[in-house]
């Protein structure tokens, strides 16, 4: 599903110029000439539709006459036709209907894939978190409102059509069967009476029923927002469950999900009153919409200047016009929920780009803290020095070296937290990095690409065979010869090597259940979870190596035969690691400390104290 950068819009300023610009991205993908096959293959049964209704207009009109006539002969050839009429209407329905799903699958698929080449590369999906902007829960916007825009634009644009087709089709129809009504006591008479009619029955409807609808719009984006509040809220809390259950937070929980359940309520009663208005209005509309022409025409039957199959086709076609001259009422609701789900895939859209092209602008006043890196607010010594619009460029390098020059890192907002670093670590080096742990955190996720916030520049080595090892690895639910691998292909490794990672890593007891499939990330401790992480080392083998406190949960004898064994197995490996434990000090070659002014609190400037052998 990937899509061309070339392939997709500028930002546009509105909403819907946007949206429609994606549109225009897809009519022009690589695959165009399917997609606009299938379109106009949609357009021509769309026609088809209209085609077959005016036929039926016309099949109704001669049987009434028949039975009026009592002509039994014209009755039966009527049967027949009906029989055609019945088949063909069956086939063209049922083609249309899988044509018109095939597109709105086709789209969905398009734009699925051109977020997630925005969302999953360049490591946006993390970067998105820590900036400001209208893009909360991003999975839900993928996953549904994409749906829902696609599915519902792709229905309203066929019934838009279909409806503009039917009206002028019946308006012909409606003008031809309708005659002339003298008004009594009135010099003049006025022809086509039973069309001017249907505009103004339809034209109050519509202005009547866009008044009553116009709070459902904005009930109907509230709501949604709401909704994808509540599933992001219950996922987070089973993402966490351990920890929740472990600190006995289930009734915190429980609350949270009964609070955003209580705002799914509200925002459900507020949707439930704006239908109200609409919903009556909309029944009252249609009872009266099948009597109201019958009895308008009904002085001309009367008078026998219409037949009986005049009328019916008459009051049909009276039906037809004004249901299509009704468009904007019948879907008002479809259109709230395509135009709430439009806004939301495009504010997302625009954060992503904004992010491609290094516009990012800082939403809350926060830093890594240093705890498990979360954000922590920040001190009283904060001063803003990072321009906007700089950012920190990660470049290759020809040279079998890292070389980081004049690196300065910010916060989002714009404090600093590390400035003017530089480094060079040599192919074969054995680096601590120890200090400030905010400013540690920063430098490790710069190298990695994921902090772009600051200026400077970050030569990475020759070959980027760069892994970085996290605190907290990512464990993802599948076999365990599978997440040994990852994010490579398990079928490169055998099971002699697989088995020798996790001896190394102090986990052989895990070698026998190599394709036990389970979530590991949930049923092993943090320590057995870091173990894994260390045996991706061992059996992957890069050349390369960026450890932030990934052995913290061992005990100091673990940590020390960890280090000893990435030495022997890794001897021409480079490492460079964040610990601040100095008890490890001794397995490297030299130790750069992260510190800050004195008398700075925490959130000042960090800059880098010499270097110690």
């Amino acid at each position: 599903m990937s899509v061309a950068q070339a392939d997709l819009p500028a930002a546009a300023p509105g909403p819907g110029r946007q949206f429609a610009a994606l549109a225009r991205a897809y009519w022009h993908c690589s695959r165009k000439w399917k997609v606009r096959g299938a379109v106009a293959l949609l357009v021509l049964l769309t026609v088809a539709q209209v085609l077959l209704a005016i036929w039926v207009s016309y099949w109704h009109r001669d049987l009434f006459d028949a039975l009026e006539a009592r002509a039994r002969d014209d009755l039966v050839r009527l049967v027949f036709v009906f029989v055609l009429i019945f088949a063909l209407t069956m086939g063209v329905t049922a083609l249309h209907l899988h044509v018109k799903r095939w597109v709105q699958l086709d789209w969905r698929a398009w734009m699925t894939g051109m977020l997630l080449d925005r969302w999953l590369s360049q490591a946006h999906h993390y970067r998105l978190q820590l900036i400001a902007g209208e893009h909360d829960n991003p999975d839900g916007r993928i996953a549904e409102d994409i749906r829902i825009a696609t599915e519902v634009a792709v229905a309203l644009a066929h019934s838009l059509l279909y409806s503009i087709l039917i009206l002028g089709s019946f308006v012909d129809i409606l003008l031809s069967v309708s005659g002339s009504v003298v008004l009594p006591g009135v010099a003049f008479e006025v022809p086509g009476y039973l069309v001017w009619m249907a505009f103004l029955y339809a034209g109050a409807g519509t202005v009547l029923g866009l008044l009553l609808g116009r709070p459902l719009i904005r009930a109907t984006n509230r709501l949604q927002s709401v909704e994808a509040n509540l599933r992001f809220g219950l996922a987070r809390a089973r993402e966490h469950s351990e920890a929740v259950a472990l600190m006995h937070g289930e009734a915190v929980e429980r609350h949270n999900a009964e609070r955003l359940f209580a705002d799914v309520g509200r925002g459900w009663n507020r949707q439930t009153l704006a239908y109200l208005g609409i919903v009556s209005f909309s029944t009252g509309y249609g009872t009266l919409l099948p009597v109201f022409p019958i009895l308008i025409a009904a002085p001309q039957y009367m008078l026998g200047i219409m037949t009986l199959g005049v009328l019916m086709q008459a009051a049909q076609a009276f039906q037809r016009l004004t249901s299509a001259l009704s468009w904007p009422v019948d879907n008002l609701g479809e259109l709230a929920r395509c135009r709430a789900s439009i806004e939301r895939i495009v504010s997302l859209y625009r954060d992503l780009e904004a992010l491609a092209v290094g516009d990012v602008r800082g939403g809350a006043d926060l830093e890594p803290g240093t705890e498990g890196h979360e954000a922590a607010p920040k001190g009283a010594g904060d001063v803003r020095d990072c321009g906007e619009g700089e950012r920190v460029h990660v470049v290759a390098s020809q040279r079998p070296e890292l070389d980081i020059r004049a690196l300065t890192l910010c916060t989002p907002a714009g404090q600093i937290l590390l400035q003017d670093f530089d480094l060079r670590v040599r192919r074969g080096e054995r680096v601590v990095i120890t200090g400030d742990a905010a400013a540690a955190a920063s430098l490790f996720k710069a190298v990695a690409g994921l902090w772009p916030w600051g200026r400077g520049e970050i030569r990475l080595p020759e070959g980027r065979d760069l892994v970085f090892l996290p605190q907290n690895p990512f464990l993802h639910h599948g076999s365990l010869r599978e997440v040994l691998s990852y994010p490579q292909d398990a079928a490169q490794y055998s099971d002699a090597s697989l088995h020798r990672a996790l001896e190394c890593a102090g986990i052989a007891w895990l070698a026998p259940r190599l394709d036990a499939s389970e979530d590991w990330g949930r049923t092993l401790p943090l320590r057995a979870r870091q173990r894994l992480g260390l045996a991706r080392i061992f059996l992957q083998q890069p050349r390369w190596v960026f450890i932030d406190e990934a052995t913290d949960a061992f005990e100091a004898k673990d940590e020390a035969c960890a280090m000893e064994m990435l030495h022997h197995e890794l001897p021409n490996t480079t490492l460079l690691t964040i610990s601040l434990h100095d008890g490890l000090f001794r397995f490297y070659d030299r130790r750069v400390v992260l510190g800050r002014p004195p008398g700075a609190q925490a959130g000042g400037r960090a800059s880098p104290t010499s270097a110690e052998a």
